[in-house]
Order: C-alpha cells, then sequence, then structure tokens
C-alpha cells in the first residue's frame, strides 16, 4: 500500500507538522548471506496419514460506500468512490480435521488490507454466534490489497487521515460480510477432500525496486532465478460426493493495475480473476447462490506490480484493460494447477498464534548480522512521500541520510531521525503520539498448517527477498514434521506498514521507507515466526503475548452522512435524464443516465445498482449481468441543481462484450433517496427504453 505518500499538500502538511524531534544517528548496512536454517526434526503426528477433511465455503459482499468516501490505497486525499466497477466480496473457506478436532477458517477479502479493528469484531461477533469455535488464533483474515476500495475502516489515526476520519458505514459492511462469510461456510462443512499444486507463473509480475534487490548478498540472489516470487500454490477443495466447492490460491502481485486517478469501487486483478474462475464454475450467476468460491489471495507482495511495462503501465489501453490482462494470467495459471492438482492433502489442521510487541523486540544475534538489535517506534521515511513506481508521489526515492542534501532533509537527519532507524530520514513517527500510536505495534503473528502446506500470516506488505527469508525459517522448523509448501499469506490480521531485508532498508526505496519498526524488523519476525512455528511442531502451547489496544470508543469520524436527496420538480427518482440508442453493434458501449438518489442510502449488498436485462422470447426481462460482473459500471455524481444543490445523476455504461447474443435489452438503474422532510429512505428504480443488439 502507498499509504499517505503525500501527494497532495494538505497531507504532507500535517504529516510534516507532526513529527517529533528525537535525536541524530544512522547506523550502516552489514553485508552477509543469510545462512538457510537446517531442518528440526518432529515428534509422532497422529493426523499424518490422515487425508479426511471437513470443507465449508461462502462468498459474502463487503462493497462499502460507492460515493464521497476516500479510497484506501494509493493516500490520495482526491481520489473518492464516485461508482462501482466490481463489487467486492470476503470469500471464506472453513477447513477441520477430524483426526484432531482442530478447525480454521481462511478469509480472502477483497480490502486493500485488514485492519486489526475488523479482526477484533469479526472474531468477537463470532463468538457470539458459535462460543468458542473460533478465536483470534485459529481465524485468518487477508486482504488481497486492492487499492480500488473505500476507506475509513481503520481504529488507528495514520490510516484514517485522507478519510477524514472514520466510517462506520464501511466498517459495518467490511465486518458483516466477512463475519456472514465465514458463519455460513461453516455452517456448509461436509466430508470432503484437499489437493496442493505449484508452478511458476512468469510474466505476471516485476520487481518495481529492482536497485534495492540488487543490495541483498549476490550469493542470496543466485538462488533464485527471478527477482519477484513467481510461485503460484493453488489448494484445490472437493466434496466427497465430488461436488466443487473451491479454491484458494496464493500468487504475489500488487493489485494495483487501477490507478491513483481511479474512481470506481473494484476487486482489481485478483477480484476479477476470482469471478472469472466462479463464473466458469458454475458458482456465479446474476441472483444465483455461491455454489463454488474461488479465492486469488496475497502473498510476499511488497516489491511486486503487475505493471509489467514500468511505471503504471500493464499493457493496456486503459485501468480496465490492465486489470483484465493481469486477472487473466493469474486466471489461466490458476486453471491450469486446478486441473493438474495430484497431490493429495495428508495431515491435520493445527496453528499458532501471539501477539509482539513490535516496536520493542530484542533480536538476537542469531536471527541478524552476529549482533543483538532491538526494534523501532512505528516511523515512516523521506522515501514514503515518493510513493512507488506504479503509484509516483513527491520527490524521488532512495532518500538517504547519507545522501540527502536539502535543507529540510538536512534538518530532518539531525533533529529527527534516531540511529534505531538507521539510514531512514523520519518524517512522522507514528509510535510515540499521543494519548495513542497512529498505527498499531502490537501486532498479530500467525502460522496455520493444513497438511504439507504451511501459511505464515503477517500483518505486513512483506518483499520479495524478505518473504524468501521468512519462509526458509518457518520451514527449517515444520519440514520435519512433514510440511512441504510454506506461503507468506498477507497482508493479514492487521496491517502496519512494509518489512524489507536489512539490505534493502539501507536503500529507502519506497519498501524501506516504509517499513515502520526500522532496519532489523524482519529480523524480528523470523525469531518470532521460528518460535511460533517451533511450538506447533512440538505440539506445546504459547503464549498469547500483550493483548491490542482497542479503540473503538477513540475513532473520530468526520465525514458527514446524506442529509437529503432532491430531483428536479417534473422528474420522478430513477427517471431518465439520457436515454439509450435504439440500437448497438456488438462491441459498442450503451449508456443511460437517471435522475438517482445517493449510493450512500443503501449500499445495496447482496444486490445491485444496475442489472442489465435481456428480453426473452415469453417478453419476461432476464438478468445477465450487474455490478459485481466487472462488466457493466456503475457511475455516480452529485449534480448541482439549483436551489438545493443536492441532486445526484447515475450512469449506467455497459460495453457489450463481443459474443453477446443478439436481441433486445435493457439497462435498468435501482436506487434509494432520502426525504428532506422526514429522513426516510425510499426504494425507486428505472429502466431505459428497451435497445437492440446486432
Amino acid at each position: 500500500m502507498r499509504t499517505l505518500n503525500a501527494r497532495l499538500a494538505p497531507v504532507l502538511g500535517l504529516l510534516l507538522g507532526c513529527v517529533l524531534a528525537l535525536g541524530p544517528g544512522a547506523s550502516s548496512a552489514q553485508e552477509g548471506t543469510p545462512q538457510v536454517p537446517a531442518p528440526v526434526e518432529a515428534p509422532a503426528n497422529g493426523c499424518a496419514g490422515s487425508a479426511n477433511f471437513l470443507i465449508g465455503a461462502a462468498r459474502s459482499d463487503i462493497t462499502g460506500p460507492a460515493a464521497e468516501v476516500g479510497m484506501m490505497g494509493y493516500g490520495q486525499v482526491g481520489q473518492k468512490t464516485e461508482g462501482i466497477h466490481l463489487r467486492l466480496f470476503s470469500r471464506a473457506f472453513v477447513i477441520a480435521s477430524p483426526c484432531n478436532g482442530r478447525r480454521v477458517a481462511f478469509v480472502s477479502a477483497d480490502l486493500g488490507m485488514v485492519f486489526q479493528a475488523v479482526k477484533q469484531q469479526v472474531v468477537e461477533r463470532l463468538r457470539s454466534k458459535l462460543g468458542d469455535t473460533f478465536s483470534d488464533e485459529n481465524v485468518l483474515l487477508s486482504a488481497t490489497h486492492t487499492h480500488s476500495g473505500p476507506g475509513g475502516f481503520s481504529h488507528y489515526t495514520f490510516y484514517n487521515l485522507t478519510t477524514f476520519g472514520f466510517v462506520p458505514q464501511n466498517f459495518e459492511a467490511i465486518v458483516s460480510g466477512i463475519t456472514d462469510s465465514i458463519l455460513r461456510a461453516n455452517a456448509r462443512l461436509a466430508e470432503g477432500s484437499l489437493r496442493l499444486s505449484s508452478g511458476d507463473l512468469r510474466g505476471a509480475s516485476i520487481n518495481r525496486s529492482p536497485d534495492a534487490y540488487l543490495r541483498n548478498p549476490e550469493s542470496e540472489r543466485a538462488r533464485y532465478p527471478d527477482n519477484v516470487d513467481t510461485r503460484m500454490t493453488l489448494l484445490r477443495m472437493t466434496a466427497a460426493d465430488g461436488r466443487e466447492l473451491g479454491l484458494v490460491n496464493w500468487f504475489a502481485v500488487h493489485a494495483t493495475s487501477f490507478g491513483n486517478t481511479n474512481t470506481y469501487i473494484s476487486g482489481d486483478n485478483k477480484g476479477l480473476a476470482a469471478h472469472t474462475f466462479e463464473v466458469e464454475k458454475g458458482g456465479r450467476t446474476p441472483g444465483g447462490p455461491d455454489t463454488f468460491v474461488a479465492a486469488f489471495a496475497n502473498s510476499n507482495e511488497g516489491d511486486v506490480t503487475p505493471n509489467i511495462l514500468g511505471g503504471t503501465n500493464g499493457g493496456g489501453a486503459n485501468d480496465f484493460e490492465d486489470a483484465a490482462i493481469s486477472a487473466k494470467k493469474q486466471y489461466d495459471f490458476a486453471a491450469h494447477l486446478w486441473s493438474t492438482a495430484g497431490m493429495p492433502v495428508m495431515g491435520g489442521v493445527d496453528y499458532r498464534h501471539a501477539y509482539v510487541k513490535m516496536d520493542a523486540v530484542d533480536v538476537s544475534p542469531a536471527f541478524a548480522d552476529g549482533s543483538a538489535h532491538r526494534t523501532c517506534p512505528a516511523a515512516i521515511g523521506l522515501s514514503m512521500l515518493a510513493g512507488a513506481e506504479d503509484g509516483p508521489g513527491f520527490g524521488s526515492e532512495g532518500a538517504t541520510c547519507e545522501n540527502v542534501h536539502d535543507v529540510w532533509s538536512q534538518f530532518t537527519c539531525a533533529a529527527v531521525t534516531t540511529p534505531c532507524q538507521g539510514e531512514k530520514p523520519i518524517v512522522l513517527e507514528m509510535g510515540t503520539m499521543k494519548p495513542y500510536p497512529w498505527s498499531p505495534e502490537v501486532l498479530p503473528l500467525q502460522v496455520v498448517t493444513v497438511g504439507p502446506l504451511a501459511l505464515v500470516a503477517v500483518p505486513f506488505e512483506v518483499t520479495t527477498m524478505a518473504g524468501r527469508r521468512l519462509r526458509d525459517t518457518v520451514r527449517a522448523q515444520l519440514q520435519g514434521a512433514g510440511v512441504t509448501d510454506v506461503v507468506i499469506a498477507g497482508p493479514a490480521n492487521a496491517y502496519s506498514g512494509y518489512v524489507a531485508t536489512r539490505e534493502e532498508y539501507a536503500r529507502q526505496d519506497y519498501e524501506g521507507a516504509s517499513t515502520h519498526f526500522g532496519p532489523w524488523t524482519l529480523a524480528a519476525l523470523q525469531q518470532s515466526f521460528a518460535g511460533l512455528a517451533g511450538s506447533l511442531r512440538e505440539g506445546t502451547p504459547v503464549a498469547p503475548g500483550p493483548t491490542p489496544r482497542d479503540l473503538r470508543k477513540a475513532v473520530v469520524g468526520l465525514q458527514p452522512g446524506v442529509v437529503f436527496d432532491d430531483k428536479l420538480l417534473w422528474v420522478d427518482f430513477g427517471a431518465v435524464a439520457e436515454e439509450a440508442k435504439a440500437s448497438y453493434a456488438r462491441g459498442d458501449t450503451a449508456s443511460v443516465t437517471f435522475w438517482g438518489g445517493h449510493p450512500r442510502n443503501d449500499l445495496k449488498l447482496g444486490g445491485t445498482f444496475l442489472r442489465v436485462q435481456r428480453r426473452e422470447a415469453d417478453g419476461t426481462w432476464r438478468d445477465v449481468a450487474n455490478d459485481g460482473d466487472g462488466v457493466a459500471l456503475y457511475h455516480w455524481q452529485r449534480e448541482y441543481c439549483v436551489p438545493t444543490l443536492a441532486c445526484s445523476q447515475v450512469r449506467i455504461t455497459w460495453p457489450i462484450p463481443r459474443d453477446t447474443q443478439p436481441g433486445m435489452y435493457r439497462l435498468v438503474h435501482e436506487g434509494n433517496w432520502k426525504s428532506g422532510w422526514d429522513g426516510r429512505i425510499h426504494p425507486y428504480s428505472g429502466s431505459s427504453r428497451p435497445f437492440t443488439v446486432k
């Protein structure tokens, strides 16, 4: 996430005005070749020969306000939602192993990140419904990392600045949707089997910080043919009666095909790929049930972009084409892995979880450079303001205290940067803000195993090489217990910036400047996860760690709600303002504009703001598309009609696919308007005239 990279002066001013002076100093990076840990033997496992699982899957709508809410990802104050390209979903999978009575819930949500407040309240609601069935330990909530969703759903100030505070409506949509998906997946538990498959998908991603990657030891880089992780790992789920239930695949790439000028809500490349797979398997029809659920989850995507031609260029003519290109690559390879998944998953489900105070970890020499180190209070560096290559901001990357020469940066390094943060010229230290830190420091670390598959859930964006080192650490602890595949799952369960290697950190590109807890953050993670994985291997419990604060009563929201909706006196809500043409050819774009209401009146969760309908032979109209398909677009805009300035116009746009069946079609808009007299909200609908598609 390019959070708050201060492309706009108000945000930059706020960040710089909040800087705390702590003192000068810088440390130098130590060049060395990280050693791959030796595997550790495990005691006998009672589930080792078991292939029996209980499996359930479900999908729920988590689409937030589609108008006038700041978007979460690029940190642009002016980037506010104005419509929907593709609805956002929570895809939940519950897997239980009868051999040991353990179960886990894995969620891939179309979000920029899963903030800690979301995890806290999801678990709280699950416990209120199901008692001790689920807890922090066995619920893993991961984000696809789309940058095209509404924000304001954190309880920490740093992540709510560009949305002008907390947005309760969006938070509730996310929490209730994720909770619902887990509850329904759990209710659907049935006997089934799992198969695992993996392979290398090349040509779908590039490293956006190659100079920082080259700082890693040459001997370490020589172990890998690429400077990004090309491995896709897929878990195939099938019921005992042969029904195909769903899949999860993990592939590391930013969901940034849509750039920082986009205002449509979208699941981006991963949401599109998931939708395509679900349609292919018959689990996604307009108004139909979620009989097949496909999650395209993320992994160590910290320095990985889908914009393979550099900058913001993903190979298409616009963001929509960029997203479609990336989605197709991921879909095609996932389909290949699905069809070739031949490795039965044997063994049970297990997990370990602990909270760690990440700003105060004493790192032992074995996990660092031979010397003891300590992590730091959270802070961001000057290069974070520059943004990343696929979302440029203010200035340029690579600003360290050794190479900055302007007056402000020299002051920052002399008066603000601490020895603990090394090369980072600090522009904001969130960790020492009062009365609460502006970003979380007590963070959840989690390891989940499903037979030979281990998921390492991290509340960070981990770079390619940092992810490789972390996987090696966990694999060394679990390899003797039958684990063959280790996957970084994240960002998951909370969010607190990036994790770069020590060598990458010294370069201070965007990822290093965004590594909140200083140059030894990765080493602290390796040390902590070695303990978690070792405990899982030995079957021993772990201490839960410190309890993260609950800030639900401390959040502030400054964004007003909908006061009322207005229209011209001589029209009704749902009336057509600009009509469709009489006919279109396949490949053309049909468009209709309606007088409408504000979409924040009703989010249409589980529903739609638009329908593309085809007239059947008997004269009835059948839905062929809606706003959850990533084809037709719902666009909202304020119409400043006199005298109230409270009118809305809604434009429905349908790029007609070239394989569309010829016939008679119409575009339908459904919405809600709010009365200025009594505050009540009323439904309305409108439709275009029928038009011919030839």
